[in-house]
């Protein structure tokens, strides 16, 4: 406790540390309080329908990144969720496109480009899903908009959601230049946090009213449990697979440069939280379809729809396999990395360069992958195997999935930032033994 007190000292005597912090939480102030902005023209305690839509199936995963915002008609209902929606399009297309190849080796006038295409791709995403949104509130909460005309309604409220949209992306941009930490992965982890102290309550609740809740021991448990995948998910994310590179000696003048050996850092979990993204994204397609079927197809897609269904899990796992390979395979291209390795005169030893080394990476990379797709599999998961142990289904969320990966990917990159600026001015780090890695993780 000391050394936590000392530390926080430590930031606030640090003035350009301090005034990030600050920056930061005024800017998440912001966005949870536009959370509870409802549309105009909605009477809010009328949507009763569409909160318990989003108590439980893949519906709660979307009101969960939105913190609440989705359930309450909000005016940031969509969330950040269609930028990175439109990001992720981009990295597809800066692998399998060639203009936007050039563009990405372009250097900072490339990445501009390629921001300015991802936000006229989130105004055309949010085009599509804010009267889809609009359509399903009417639908599960028609009553709310008693006395307020469809038509005259319609309009207005798609552009207000997705300024409101536009406005939270501001805010992350703002939170990533003057504040600490990657803003975008703030405000969703700020969004799934905003979940936490009710799920918490709820758990508590059951577990000591409940007549087969099993009482304190279960909560200990539970609690144990979810220490561990926690602990888990940071050694995933933390963990490298070290590729030895030596560079030649060569004389410059009378300087001598290279000659020493580096490494090759290849993460375990490559693909980050991509893949449950994807597979989520496929899993949302039966929302689409399950309201205009019937008999057993109904059946078939709903239960497809619930995250705790032995059905939706297999089919879950099996996604997620592939697309971290697929992921893993468009983000890392062990032929550019050992025709860089070649132009600066490295080699790994024991290795010829050129195509052998890029084989060597690639070998590597295949081996590394399967454990880290299974591992994977495992976490996204384990909110339905908390399921069968009776754990309620907000606070089941937080023992897995894409917003555990994404609260310890944005943790880590947070605090290894703020170690950053304490060790530039020869203050101790965070940590009682050694520092924080270099994590290099984001949300998306």
């Amino acid at each position: 406790m000391k050394k936590l007190i000392e530390t926080l000292r430590n930031c606030w005597k640090i003035e350009d540390l301090r005034q990030r912090i600050l920056i930061t939480l005024l800017f998440t102030a912001i966005y949870r309080f536009g959370s509870f902005v409802v549309l105009p023209g909605i009477n809010p305690s009328q949507l009763e329908k569409l909160q318990s839509q989003t108590s439980g199936g893949l519906m709660s995963l979307l009101d969960m990144f939105s913190g609440g915002a989705f359930s309450n008609a909000s005016i940031f209902a969509l969330g950040i969720m269609p930028y990175i929606s439109a990001s992720i399009v981009m990295q597809i297309l800066a692998v399998a496109v060639p203009y936007f190849q050039k563009m990405q080796r372009e250097g900072e006038s490339g990445h501009k480009k390629i921001n300015w295409y991802t936000r006229i791709l989130t105004v055309a995403i949010l085009l599509f899903q804010a009267p889809s949104y609009l359509i399903n509130l009417k639908l599960q909460a028609e009553s709310a908009l008693a006395g307020v005309s469809w038509q005259v309604f319609m309009i207005p409220a798609t552009i207000i959601l997705a300024a409101g949209s536009m406005f939270i992306l501001w805010l992350g941009e703002r939170i990533t230049d003057k504040g600490i930490g990657n803003g975008i992965s703030i405000i969703i982890m700020i969004g799934i946090i905003a979940r936490l102290p009710q799920a918490f309550i709820q758990e508590v609740s059951s577990r000591f009213t409940a007549i087969t809740g099993g009482g304190l021991v279960m909560f200990i448990i539970e609690i144990l449990i979810l220490y561990a995948v926690v602990c888990a998910a940071i050694l995933l994310v933390q963990g490298t697979r070290r590729v030895p590179v030596q560079y030649a000696k060569r004389l410059v003048g009378n300087t001598q440069y290279g000659g020493a050996r580096q490494y090759i850092p290849l993460k375990l979990f490559a693909a980050n939280v991509m893949p449950i993204i994807f597979a989520q994204a496929l899993m949302f397609i039966p929302l689409t379809v399950v309201r205009y079927s019937s008999g057993s197809a109904g059946t078939l897609l709903s239960s497809l729809m619930d995250n705790r269904s032995l059905l939706y899990n297999i089919v879950y796992v099996i996604l997620i396999l592939a697309f971290t390979y697929f992921y893993t395979a468009i983000t890392l291209n062990p032929h550019q990395m050992a025709e860089d390795m070649k132009r600066n005169n490295g080699f790994i030893p024991g290795v010829k360069p050129g195509h052998d080394t890029a084989e060597y990476i690639d070998t590597i990379m295949t081996r590394i992958t399967l454990p880290g797709a299974l591992f994977i599999a495992f976490i996204a998961i384990m909110p339905a195997l908390a399921g069968l142990l009776n754990v309620q289904q907000g606070f089941s969320q937080f023992f897995g999935g894409t917003s555990l990966l994404i609260l310890v990917g944005v943790v880590m990159d947070t605090l290894q930032q703020i170690e950053s600026h304490l060790m530039m001015r020869h203050y101790d780090g965070l940590l009682n033994a050694g520092r924080t890695r270099n994590s290099n993780m984001s949300a998306y």
